[in-house]
């Protein structure tokens, strides 16, 4: 009978124990599904803002390119236009040429004829400076 009670007693720890082993492995189970769940979370989170800036770039990217390539198409159209410009500008320089020649020919005896009226007078006004400079100089304490 003792051994009975003993055994009874004991399928009753054993079940007591099972019992609480179970909640304690249902608590543990829970916090590590909830760790995961939360693991999952900040993953899918961190996923999607990588995955919105891939996006950004990409229309950066694309904006990027659609910019250069209207840059090139407009180049393009417009260096025939640049070309013509240019030998126009060649065209009317050759031609003015012998105009700006002729204008230099008669304006350069009318420079000289300035210069040497005007050279007297320049010459003079340095000498005056030049005197002045001097008294100025001979009028500050000497240092």
């Amino acid at each position: 009978m003792k051994f009975s009670l003993v055994a009874a007693l004991l399928v009753v720890l054993a079940l007591a124990y099972g019992s609480e082993a179970r909640t304690l492995v249902k608590r543990e189970v829970q916090a590590e599904v909830d760790g995961i769940s939360q693991v999952l979370k900040e993953m899918s989170a961190r996923i999607s803002t990588v995955t919105q800036d891939m996006v950004e770039k990409m229309k950066a990217l694309e904006m990027t390119n659609s910019a250069q390539t209207y840059m090139e198409d407009s180049r393009a159209k417009i260096q025939p236009l640049v070309e013509r410009v240019q030998a126009e500008a060649t065209k009317l320089q050759e031609q003015v040429k012998p105009f700006i020649s002729n204008i230099e020919e008669q304006v350069q005896p009318l420079t000289d004829n300035f210069n040497a009226q005007v050279q007297p007078l320049t010459d003079m006004m340095e000498k005056f400076l030049q005197q002045v400079m001097e008294q100025s100089k001979a009028l500050l304490p000497p240092q």
